[in-house]
């Protein structure tokens, strides 16, 4: 069975918040990725993550916000991730402006 790594990025103020539910070890909120192995988005992303609606929902064709983004950046099948290699490059918080900690004060984690 190939193995894939993907990098998740997800902007956590687009979540429905109702949707959140509580489990034996914490809050949790379902969502789906979707990724394509073959193609790449304009901005170089292998897929998107939506949050899960409810069946009655998907029935209606109601679809669930898109969260955010995913892109692979390792495969063991010997296939090439489709970012070329891991830069292993993480992005730092730029302190001040949008993004700073008083922008998350109403998320629950």
């Amino acid at each position: 069975m190939a193995k894939v790594g993907v990098s998740l990025k997800l902007d956590v103020t687009k979540m429905d918040k109702a949707r959140f539910f509580k489990g034996a070890k914490g809050t949790y909120c379902d969502a789906t990725v979707f990724i394509d192995l073959d193609e790449l988005d304009q901005y170089g992303n292998s897929g998107m993550i939506t949050q899960d609606v409810t069946k009655e929902e998907r029935d209606q064709k109601v679809q669930g916000q898109i969260l955010g983004n995913a892109k692979v950046f390792w495969r063991d099948d010997g296939g090439q991730s489709q970012s070329g290699q891991q830069t292993g490059q993480k992005q730092q918080p730029v302190s001040g402006g949008p993004g700073t900690e008083n922008d998350f004060d109403d998320v629950p984690f």
